[in-house]
């Protein structure tokens, strides 16, 4: 029981660190263009 102490606010920084990780992605553009890389490889000879 005592190890829930530890795993439960273990766990909420987990996922305000991935909340971050992704609004960080999100601002600097990460998802702006995500058929340009797709077609790219295509092109690419």
């Amino acid at each position: 029981m005592e190890i829930l102490y530890l795993l439960i606010p273990l766990s909420v920084v987990l996922v305000f660190l991935i909340l971050a990780g992704i609004w960080w992605a999100i601002n600097k553009g990460q998802f702006d263009d995500v058929e340009a890389e797709g077609t790219r490889i295509l092109k690419d000879s």
